[in-house]
């Protein structure tokens, strides 16, 4: 591994393989009081400069940050994980295998990411319902985007909403609803207008229309 800083080593455990840009923060301790605080990080990590883990997280094999990427505390990722630039993801969230998250996307509190989930550039996701309000803590909760989601540009996905497998949300959408499994959805408020298998390609590159592939096997993902 190269020079890093560990902020308290005996609370991290390190994969085989980690390559760390100069600058990162593994380990960094959160100010809030959590009963376990060990930082488990797989095989092969790679984490670019400005990059902070904090303590009490478990992260898979083959992760992989951009530069100034933040991973708050107990959060459980999985393996292929790929988080680019200025990108945060909060504490206590859930993400599966083969997730690709892009530049500028914030990841709320509690948020749930299944399996081959991609999110495009400056995707915001929002975890309370009523800010502001005494017991907003007690129903703060996530969203959850359920396997094969794929997320375009600048979209907003509202707390506690259910989006089905496989859908896509067109850029600029307004998620405030749960979305049915393989629906395109556009605008704001976001509204279902079709099934992906009805999309055509304007290209004539897929001439059988939409097809999906989880980004890792994808050429440009």
């Amino acid at each position: 591994m190269s020079t890093s800083m560990l902020i308290d080593a005996e609370l991290i455990e390190l994969g085989e393989g980690a390559e760390c840009d100069p600058s990162v923060l593994i380990g960094y301790r959160t100010g809030r009081k959590i009963a376990d605080l060990r930082l488990l990080l797989g095989p092969r990590a790679r984490l670019r400069s400005g990059t902070v883990i904090y303590a009490g997280s478990r992260i898979g094999a083959d992760f992989a940050t951009g530069h100034n990427v933040v991973v708050r505390e107990q959060n459980i990722l999985g393996d292929h994980v790929q988080i680019w630039n200025n990108t945060t993801i909060d504490y206590g969230c859930q993400i599966g295998n083969n997730v690709k998250i892009h530049t500028n996307c914030y990841v709320a509190q509690f948020t749930t990411l299944e399996d081959d989930v991609f999110m495009a550039p400056g995707v915001t996701i929002a975890n309370d319902l009523h800010p502001g309000c005494a017991f907003s803590a007690e129903c703060m909760r996530g969203p959850t985007l359920k396997r094969g989601v794929q997320v375009g540009v600048n979209v907003t996905i509202i707390p506690r909403v259910t989006i089905g497998e496989y859908s896509l949300i067109a850029s600029g959408a307004v998620v405030t609803s749960d979305i049915p499994p393989r629906s395109l959805v556009v605008g704001n408020p976001g509204r279902v207008i079709k099934q992906i298998d009805e999309i055509t390609c304007k290209t004539g590159v897929a001439p059988e229309g939409f097809a999906f592939h989880p980004f890792a096997g994808t050429p440009g993902r």
